[in-house]
């Protein structure tokens, strides 16, 4: 009996070794299997990190595939603070070059962060100041790519196309309504430090920016810089308050120009007020046609050769009943008998 007890007790302990080394191989099997892609990534984030690099936003065309919108390229100052050796000598270099106060230079040297984007003095820096800070070679301190919002023809066609910030992000007009489409797909410079944010001598992964989607306009350009020009003979010569006019085709409904005034520089409009750079009248102002629109159903009558300006007569009695709707002629008593060219001249409400 004591024989089976022991015997027995030594099958339990070699099953539970069993079990538990193979608990041990199933786990592992998970982890290494299952869990590998998931796991990876959370280390690989614990020692890379990436320099971003801005993608080029798409590209706007006209009809002819003259370029409205596009790019140019400049960089931005970023930081990595950990690898920052001399913190007081990089603060006093960049606050003179960038033109900015010391303290302001030193919140972004000093911050406890693995990347710091210079935002916004470090934006969109020019070809001689990107230049001053290569040469210095300080260590920590980088310069990216940055794509900025190009115009060529400055303030032509400005509400339509609208504007983008500082990010490249479309805040109105076409930029705004397509900036899914036309925002691309942002790249990075990966590299690789240690837990103290010093850099490992490690090859470099460079992850291309992917560009984002042209799209093409049924503006035609040519149409539109005429009316740009006659906007701003109207403007030079009247100074109306308002200006606008849009040209369409006629057979498809295609809008061919269309312009305002007063108009904005895409490439300042922190310069202008908001009703300036937010309001493209020949949409945001509508009126009803009115009277201008008695032209268009005459002309159709012509064409359709259903009346005849002299033979045909109308007699004007002040006021008309349509639909159960009083409708009143503008001359009170109205016109009395006319024939049609007489209701054109008096543009007579209750024929038209």
């Amino acid at each position: 009996m004591f024989y089976n007890k022991i015997h027995f007790r030594i099958k339990m302990f070699f099953l539970f070794v069993i079990l538990f080394f193979l608990a041990i191989i199933i786990k592992v099997f998970y982890l290494q299997v299952f869990q590998y892609n998931k796991l990876n990534n959370l280390a690989s984030d614990l020692w890379s990190r990436k320099l971003p690099i801005e993608a080029d936003r798409g590209k706007i065309y006209d009809r002819n595939y003259d370029v409205l919108a596009d790019n140019t390229t400049t960089t931005s100052l970023v930081l990595i603070p950990n690898q920052i050796k001399n913190k007081e000598l990089v603060t006093k270099k960049l606050s003179s070059i960038l033109n900015v106060s010391y303290n302001e230079m030193k919140k972004h040297v000093y911050k406890n962060t693995s990347i710091e984007r210079v935002h916004p003095e470090g934006r969109r820096l020019s070809f001689e100041i990107s230049d001053q800070i290569n040469k210095l070679k300080l260590e920590g301190v980088y310069l990216v790519k940055e794509s900025k919002r190009n115009y060529p023809y400055n303030s032509n066609l400005s509400h339509v196309l609208g504007y983008v910030g500082i990010d490249n992000q479309g805040l109105s007009g076409l930029e705004l309504i397509y900036d899914k489409y036309l925002t691309g797909k942002q790249g990075s410079i990966k590299y690789f430090s240690d837990a103290k944010g010093n850099r490992l001598k490690l090859n470099e992964i460079y992850e291309e920016p992917t560009k984002g989607m042209n799209i093409v306009l049924t503006i035609n350009n040519e149409i539109q810089k005429s009316v740009e020009r006659e906007l701003n003979n109207v403007v030079d010569k009247y100074n109306p308050e308002h200006a606008l006019a849009i040209a369409m085709d006629p057979n498809s409904g295609e809008i061919l120009a269309m312009s305002s005034r007063p108009n904005f520089n895409p490439l300042n409009y922190q310069d202008y007020s908001v009703e300036e750079i937010n309001r493209n009248l020949p949409i945001w102002m509508n009126y009803e046609p009115g009277s201008t629109f008695k032209i268009i159903t005459l002309a159709a009558s012509l064409q359709e050769d259903t009346i005849d300006l002299y033979k045909d007569h109308f007699y004007d009695s002040g006021s008309i009943y349509v639909e159960g709707s009083k409708i009143k002629c503008w001359k009170d008593g109205g016109h009395g008998a006319e024939n049609f060219l007489n209701v054109v001249e008096n543009s007579c409400n209750l024929e038209f």
